[in-house]
């Protein structure tokens, strides 16, 4: 409540009341996905699983108001559901004998961008898409999905969330869980981003570094009643006591044209947990390294536009928080992980494409009882935004 309290009070301030908002913007997305998986061997045997399948969907639907030139806000709903796995996944399985699908609040978030500061600088309060939130080149250490809560200071960002070219830098304060209580610290994450963007000879760039210091995680506790107790399953574990997380990020990606309809981009992700055995006793310094990096043609915009994507990652047991880095990779572990994936997409008709991506994955240290399974996965999707 002392973190409502402080929004709410920050808002005030600022002066947001009485405001008549002069332009509404709607926009949302259906994707339908077709997703088929198996591991091989399993983890206790050296034989195939039998392939499991599921047909899922996304939909999201949001508005943006641009109320005055210092003052524009945003709200969104989405499909999801309470476990705390759907922290980083929007998609509901089609399963229930026809059940309704959950709808949630995704987005809901003030943006203050004063005009004495020139409207470079942008204030968000509130809940919003983290790649609008922060600087973002892939999903190495947040998904996609995620939505971040709380309060940053954005320079170099336009209102919809764009890098602009130049100097950007990110600051943010977020609310993992709360506790009204003077015995007990509520957990948060503190975030800094620091990029540039710009271009020569016609070819693009952003390179840039970031910092994410985890606190008060021994007060984190998520009990996940959905995921079961197989050695398949990373979830968050129960006691934060002796975890931490201080992760230092790099990030960078390069672009340019092969053709005049066919853009190219190269992109990567390092990051290291700063955290070590000294300071949390359950965290091995061997294991705190993680990395990405791909390669991307096309871009898919317009009808009859195709691209391909190739990537390779490799994220070491105590890299990245668990809860945060990319949920498609599940099968087999969050963390703890090495593998590619492959995925091409193309423009059927205006504001609609198809594509597929291939995963394959396995664990980097496999338990000396246990085979090492390696995750097959094909996911078909159908997206319509508008």
């Amino acid at each position: 409540m002392k973190k409502v309290a402080m929004i709410v009070g920050l808002a005030a301030a600022l002066g947001f009341n009485n405001a008549e908002a002069a332009d509404w913007n709607w926009n949302g997305d259906v994707r339908e996905r077709f997703e088929s998986q198996h591991t091989s061997p399993t983890a206790t045997s050296n034989a195939d699983t039998n392939g499991s399948s599921r047909v899922r969907t996304r939909v999201r639907l949001g508005v943006s108001t641009w109320i005055n030139e210092e003052l524009s806000s945003g709200l969104q709903l989405a499909t999801g559901d309470d476990a705390a796995k759907e922290t980083i996944s929007r998609n509901q399985t089609f399963t229930g004998t026809f059940q309704p699908k959950n709808f949630y609040l995704n987005e809901a978030f003030i943006d203050y961008h004063p005009t004495a500061l020139d409207s470079k600088v942008n204030l968000l309060i509130g809940k919003r898409d983290v790649s609008n939130t922060i600087i973002r080149v892939d999903n190495l250490v947040y998904d996609s999905d995620l939505t971040f809560e709380g309060v940053t200071v954005q320079y170099g960002k336009d209102a919809n969330g764009k890098e602009k070219d130049g100097l950007i830098g990110i600051a943010g304060y977020y609310f993992l869980n709360e506790y009204n209580s003077s015995t007990v610290s509520s957990p948060y994450l503190y975030l800094a981003q620091g990029a540039y963007k710009g271009e020569v000879n016609d070819i693009s760039y952003l390179f840039g570094a970031g910092y994410s210091l985890y606190k008060n995680l021994q007060n984190l506790s998520i009990v996940d009643t959905n995921v079961p107790a197989t050695p398949l399953t990373t979830s968050v574990p129960a006691n934060w006591t002796n975890s931490g997380y201080h992760i230092a990020e790099l990030f960078g990606k390069v672009g340019g044209q092969l053709t005049e309809t066919l853009p190219w981009k190269i992109y990567g992700q390092y990051a290291f947990n700063t955290a070590s055995h000294a300071d949390y006793s359950s965290i091995n310094d061997s294991k705190r390294k993680a990395w990405l990096g791909g390669v991307t043609i096309g871009d898919a915009k317009q009808v009859g536009d195709w691209a391909l994507d190739a990537k390779y990652v490799r994220i070491q047991r105590d890299a990245v928080f668990p809860l945060f880095t990319d949920s498609d990779r599940k099968p087999v572990d969050l963390v703890n992980i090495k593998g590619f994936e492959v995925a091409g997409t193309y423009q059927l008709v205006q504001n609609m494409t198809i594509g597929a991506r291939y995963y394959q994955y396995n664990n980097i240290d496999a338990s000396a009882t246990k085979y090492n399974p390696t995750l097959h996965q094909l996911q078909l999707d159908a997206l319509v935004k508008f």
